[in-house]
């Protein structure tokens, strides 16, 4: 489980899961928190009037809460419900998704290290999340330069391990764009008319394959899916004016996955 040091700041968004509930408060553990008691009281439950308090959270439930008080002394926040909107919970979630995938990077460094996760957090985790704010964030830095993490004084050792698994775990997504390309004409040389549209398409980097008369499946793959998406329609477009032109017909439809 993700976990981060100390008491969470004034304002920040957290998962809680209900334990107990009273009739005019709702008592929660913070998942990244686990020695911080979290406390939502009636009034910060709903923006609606509030009957009965057990209407609106249940016990054991998962929510995002937003930090609204901090008690040092007693090391306990206070959180309202009503002050997070969709938007605001499903940021925090896609954040807590990254940040376990992240973790688990942490957790394979330390096993290449022979450590345990918890040696890792202590050792350099908390550290990269002091420095850099959000675990992921320290990985896609390390991906980029080892020296980021060396900057921040995290021990050689540690630096090859995170280095290596942040690597090997952030490869580039690959898109496969595809497209049905429908060409008829009806010219005497049709045949080598249709065979230079479809040559002029492989040079975009294409990749053309014969389905049925008068259709071709057209594919196209890269990184960036919309700048792919852009040249493949370019150019289809421009395969389709050019057997217009010469009296034939043509279209074409994107395929969606």
């Amino acid at each position: 489980m993700v976990k981060r040091k100390g008491l969470p700041e004034w304002g920040e968004f957290v998962l809680v899961i209900i334990n107990r509930i009273t009739p005019y408060a709702a008592w929660c553990s913070l998942q990244e928190y686990p020695d911080v008691e979290g406390m939502i009281h009636v009034s910060e439950v709903s923006g609606k009037w509030v009957h009965d308090i057990r209407d609106f959270v249940k016990i054991n439930k998962q929510y995002v809460a937003k930090v609204v008080k901090i008690d040092y002394q007693k090391n306990s926040v206070n959180l309202s419900l009503k002050r997070v909107s969709e938007r605001d919970e499903k940021e925090k979630i896609n954040s807590f998704k990254k940040e376990q995938r992240a973790e688990k990077m942490l957790e394979h460094a330390a096993t290449e290290l022979g450590k345990t996760l918890d040696q890792a957090y202590e050792e350099v985790g908390f550290l990269l999340q002091e420095k850099f704010g959000e675990l992921s964030v320290a990985f896609e830095e390390a991906r980029k330069s080892k020296e980021s993490l060396a900057k921040v004084g995290i021990p050689n050792e540690w630096i090859e391990a995170i280095a290596k698994i942040a690597e090997s775990s952030f490869q580039e997504k690959e898109f496969i764009i595809k497209a049905d390309l429908e060409l008829k004409s009806y010219s005497g040389n049709g045949v080598e008319e249709i065979k230079d549209i479809l040559a002029a398409i492989e040079k975009i980097g294409a990749v053309v394959k014969y389905i049925s008369a008068p259709i071709y499946r057209v594919e196209v793959r890269g990184k960036d899916a919309k700048a792919l998406e852009k040249k493949l329609v370019e150019s289809l477009e421009n395969s389709v004016g050019k057997i217009e032109k010469s009296g034939g017909e043509g279209s074409f439809k994107l395929l969606k996955d």
